[in-house]
């Protein structure tokens, strides 16, 4: 649901509406109905694929700060 992300996204309804757009835009997101008039938000398999690179690409990225902050050795 709506304000379930938005709580947990700590983010307004205006800013989470962009968002939600921009991922369904991607095809990361799909919006669905459940019963008569409930809509909820589904990651798509797409969603899922992105998301496993980025978590992968999130630990490749300490071990390139880590090089960037290493001060040079003078010689």
């Amino acid at each position: 649901k709506l304000t379930h992300i938005m709580y947990k996204a700590n983010v307004n309804c205006s800013v989470l509406k962009e968002y939600l757009q921009f991922l369904m835009e991607h095809d990361l997101v799909e919006e669905r109905t459940v019963g008569k008039k409930r809509v909820v938000y589904a990651i798509t398999q797409r969603g899922i694929t992105v998301l496993k690179y980025f978590r992968e690409l999130k630990q490749v990225l300490p071990i390139v700060e880590e090089s960037r902050n290493r001060t040079p050795i003078p010689y």
